[in-house]
């Protein structure tokens, strides 16, 4: 069977958010540059073909300042790795030149960055996401492609989650390259944090169930869809074993919002009533009564969704207690000193480090709160420009979606409450999810 030139090209791009789910959900630096080299020699293929090149130019003369001003965004990031005169540390970063000034050795230049190595590769990440964006406006630009990248989806997560619940009952052995020991009472699969496992799979879910919503899911005219949802429905009850199972306090409240949302959507907003839809929705929650509740007691049940108790637990040192809370607010009492040009991506752990030595080789390398580690990365200029890029898609009416408008919540509670969009595979859903999905409301 001979593929279409358009089906070449998605399969590529499937191809490479697969590679970003195998490891680790590219949680690395060597997987943010592997990411880079396949991401951008994807773009690349695309820029040879005229029709591609035609979608790339009229999105570009719709979003030529947002583009701009994110391009200024990576240059900006740029500037944080570059080595400075210690004098101009005195404008851009007065606390790194105290920290530098207490050091026997004698320090000419020196960057803004904690981590320099680390932010280097975020620059990698970051600017993979621009190029994501560009590819998927060139070759996923109707709705039939959209449902392939969904199905595509459905079927990762389904795979994800099979290997996930496997590893579970067998008391998460590690694997190759996967490393279950961090959560041995929990579903993480190829993941080493269940609430990163847990966000992926969500994605996985409302593709799923996108997929049953709009109903007219046709592989050619010939071909009946009839086994294909059967099998789609079979996706979505593994992928939400593999949810709850992952006992993410996070990821299954976000679990639950969006059942809910879409069991409201389907009573009150729809015109065209989609009972399949419904009565899957209703199977998800009755499984998650039955797995939890049966397998794992009754005080599982509302237990999970509790995700602010996980702040006040103690973790990572015997001899100092730190919740997830402390460190939190660690990171926020530390803006003041990295206010306005930060501490650079990927600095946390450094500045942690520097301020609780007596940790030995215990540290904390996010700060459990994404918007104060972004705004510490960042800066206020950093932030300023990043937001001013994204201007364009949160006036624009036709960003809130329905599907939009699930992912753009979730993004919110992520952002004070966890740090998984400091994940790439994450990020690459986000944006991918919100390049595909700017429709009407509850259209």
């Amino acid at each position: 069977m001979q593929l279409s030139k358009n089906k070449k090209y998605q399969y590529l791009f499937f191809f490479i958010l697969t590679i970003y789910t195998i490891f680790n959900g590219g949680n690395s630096n060597l997987s943010i540059q592997i990411n880079f080299i396949l991401v951008s020699l994807l773009f690349l293929f695309c820029l040879k073909d005229k029709n591609y090149n035609l979608h790339l130019r009229n999105f570009y003369k719709d979003n030529q300042k947002s583009i701009f001003i994110y391009l200024i965004f990576i240059f900006y990031l740029l500037f944080q790795i570059v080595p400075l005169p210690v004098e101009m540390l005195k404008i851009f970063s007065p606390e790194k030149l105290k920290i530098l000034s207490k050091l026997e050795v004698e320090i000419s230049n020196s960057s803004i960055s904690l981590a320099p190595s680390n932010s280097f590769f975020q620059i990698l990440n970051y600017s993979s996401l621009l190029i994501v964006v560009f590819i998927i406006k060139m070759i996923l630009y109707t709705d039939r492609h959209k449902k392939r990248f969904n199905l595509f989806l459905s079927f990762l997560g389904f795979i994800t989650s099979i290997i996930a619940i496997t590893f579970y009952l067998n008391g998460n052995p590690d694997i190759f390259m996967i490393k279950n020991t961090f959560y041995k009472n929990a579903s993480t699969g190829f993941f080493i944090n269940r609430t990163i496992f847990a966000v992926f799979l969500l994605f996985s879910l409302i593709s799923s169930l996108e997929l049953l919503r709009n109903f007219q899911i046709k592989i050619n005219k010939k071909t009946d869809n009839f086994f294909l949802k059967i099998y789609i429905r079979l996706f979505i009850i593994f992928i939400a074993i593999g949810i709850i199972t992952s006992f993410s306090r996070i990821g299954n409240f976000l679990f639950l919002v969006t059942i809910l949302s879409y069991l409201i959507n389907e009573f009150y907003f729809t015109k065209i009533k989609n009972n399949s839809l419904k009565f899957i929705v209703i199977l998800i929650l009755l499984i998650d009564i039955l797995i939890v509740g049966l397998y794992f007691g009754g005080s599982k049940i509302v237990d999970r969704f509790y995700f602010l108790s996980n702040e006040i637990d103690e973790i990572y040192s015997y001899d100092i207690n730190l919740s997830r809370f402390e460190i939190a607010k660690f990171g926020f009492f530390q803006l003041k000193n990295y206010l306005f040009f930060g501490y650079g991506t990927g600095g946390f752990q450094n500045l942690f480090q520097l301020n609780f030595a007596e940790l030995s080789h215990l540290y904390a390398n996010h700060a459990h709160s994404d918007l104060v580690e972004f705004i510490g990365e960042f800066g206020l200029f950093g932030c300023s420009l990043l937001l001013l890029s994204l201007l364009n898609f949160f006036i624009n009416k036709n960003s809130y979606s329905f599907i939009n408008i699930i992912i753009l919540f979730c993004l919110i509670i992520l952002l004070f409450f966890d740090f998984s969009l400091h994940s790439p595979i994450i990020q690459f859903l986000f944006v991918t999810f919100f390049a595909l999905n700017q429709k009407k409301l509850f259209s």
